[in-house]
């Protein structure tokens, strides 16, 4: 998906901006993203922090120790309490912002998922997708 994209939490009190075009978008079923979405999990554009950028209002941040063991730092509304995006502890350079608060996401689609063996037996996953059953490796660094 071509930059320029905007996007909000719920209530409109959070808004950002994302830069550079979306190149990767992963589902993620683990436990953490089902409990924090309320849902299946999340589905996330993965991007350089350097490529986001809040624009108006201040995220609360949640730091919690994913399924991975890694510790992992959420950020949302605290007024309406939509989560925005979240990124590693030890790899704050790449952000994963939630798609759905994306306000032009046009026509996107999931390349990966993620946690695949905590999917719900609902969840639907696509066979052209990348497929990990638990948390795959970052990628290296450019």
């Amino acid at each position: 998906m071509p930059a320029p994209l905007s996007g909000s939490c719920l209530c409109g009190a959070i808004r950002y901006t994302i830069g550079a075009p979306v190149t990767e978008l992963r589902a993620c079923h683990c436990k953490h993203c089902q409990k924090s979405s309320g849902a299946g999990g999340s589905v996330n554009a993965m991007m350089p922090s350097s490529a986001f950028t809040i624009t108006q209002g201040t995220p609360k941040r949640f730091d919690v120790k994913a399924d991975s063991g890694r510790s992992l730092c959420r950020y949302f509304c605290v007024d309406c309490g939509s989560p925005i995006y979240s990124h590693r502890a030890t790899t704050p350079e790449t952000v994963s912002v939630r798609i759905g608060t994306v306000d032009n996401a046009g026509d996107m689609k999931i390349t990966g998922n993620i946690w695949t063996r905590s999917a719900r037996p609902w969840a639907t996953i696509g066979p052209e997708t990348k497929q990990f059953p638990g948390q795959p490796d970052a990628p290296p660094a450019r």
